[in-house]
């Protein structure tokens, strides 16, 4: 290792691998989970329990927007139905038919509900937990895979608690949660999440989404986390966190590319890498138009609205495409040269790409928290 360039052993620490190959394949592997990897979250629960709102919240949208899943006072889900993310199609919220209902008896539901397609279930009530609820946990518990309760609609529950008895705010988040408790007590000790599908800043949404973060397989949670909407600060810096990390593998991928001496492979090849990295950021950090747009209705911040991030991204690649472009003259000379040759032309396009991946990263990060700062939400 000792005669490898710098930057290479720097690449092989950070992937925590021994070897140059074992550590390209890592960061290849890494590469395509946060780009690509599948995610299915099924949300359950017997009929007019807010399982579609929850569904959009999910999904960072509002239950009037065009692409919303429907919602009702009767059960508006007849059969599982696939609810892709706006920005990353690879995630998709199932919103399965109420639990007890006709077609869908608790002792079938499983079954009928195709249970294998899910990575985990959220059993969702807006009142008491009730005997269904209590024996999908069961079935689910059986075939070994994962569940959690949420208790939506909270906020109206605060709200009715604090009008018509004068019961203020945490009092009633501790009579919720010991009633849930106690209800959920065939269980053992269920995990239990009181959310707001209207506003997902308030109460255990933030919880929720940690926990099922730390609990995802690995390969998994990156998915989870570019998907979750930018309710707070904390999420966006969790966010910027995972880039940050995934930023030694995207130049590491582009790096083993380097090696080829084929004219012009390495920079298209970075180019496309650093494009769909920089995009992808762009969405998960709430600046497209659309997520701005929404986070200006909920916050009443109409300004929100005319604030326009994409010439940013559109600016960063060409930028990136120029200084990526100014390297590819020294890593197809390297590649040129066996062995000794081609680590350097990795060792060169290592460091120039994951040196554009950070700048460019900071860069979206600030106007993130600009953003945030601007709604009110810091």
């Amino acid at each position: 290792m000792e005669s490898q360039p710098s930057d290479i052993n720097e690449a092989i620490e950070a992937s925590g691998e021994v070897t140059l190959e074992q550590a390209t394949n890592k960061a290849k592997e890494e590469t395509d989970s946060l780009l690509n990897v599948r995610l299915d979250i099924a949300v359950t629960g017997e009929t007019g329990s807010g399982k579609s709102s929850l569904v959009n919240a999910l999904r960072g949208l509002k239950d009037s927007d065009e692409d919303a899943a429907p919602v009702g006072v009767t059960e508006t889900t007849t059969e599982p139905t696939p609810y892709q993310h706006p920005t990353m199609p690879n995630v998709t919220l199932w919103d399965l038919p109420g639990i007890g209902s006709s077609n869908f008896k608790a002792k079938t539901y499983l079954k009928n509900v195709k249970f294998d397609r899910y990575d985990f279930f959220l059993i969702v009530s807006s009142g008491r937990f009730r005997e269904n609820d209590i024996m999908l946990a069961k079935e689910i518990k059986k075939k070994k895979k994962v569940f959690y309760f949420v208790r939506s609609k909270t906020d109206l529950d605060v709200q009715f608690e604090k009008e018509r008895k004068g019961i203020d705010k945490e009092e009633t988040l501790s009579n919720i949660r010991r009633n849930s408790e106690e209800e959920l007590k065939g269980i053992g000790n269920p995990k239990i999440f009181l959310v707001s599908s209207w506003d997902t800043s308030e109460f255990d949404f933030e919880k929720l989404i940690d926990t099922l973060e730390s609990e995802l397989p690995e390969h998994k949670q990156s998915a989870l986390l570019q998907s979750v909407p930018v309710y707070s600060v904390a999420i966006l810096e969790r966010k910027v966190r995972m880039f940050q990390k995934a930023a030694w593998a995207v130049a590491l991928a582009s790096g083993a590319i380097a090696v080829a001496p084929v004219p012009g492979l390495s920079v298209s090849s970075d180019i496309a890498m650093v494009g769909s990295f920089f995009t992808s950021i762009y969405h998960s950090f709430g600046l497209d138009d659309k997520s701005l747009e929404r986070l200006s209705e909920r916050v009443n911040k109409p300004h929100l609205k005319s604030l326009k991030m994409s010439p940013l991204v559109e600016e960063l690649i060409q930028m990136s495409s120029l200084r990526l472009g100014a390297s590819a003259l020294g890593v197809f000379l390297c590649s040129l040269v066996p062995v000794a040759g081609s680590a350097a032309a990795a060792a060169i396009s290592f460091t120039t790409t994951r040196t554009v991946l950070l700048k460019g990263l900071d860069a979206l990060a600030e106007e993130a928290r600009k953003v945030l700062r601007e709604a009110g939400l810091e």
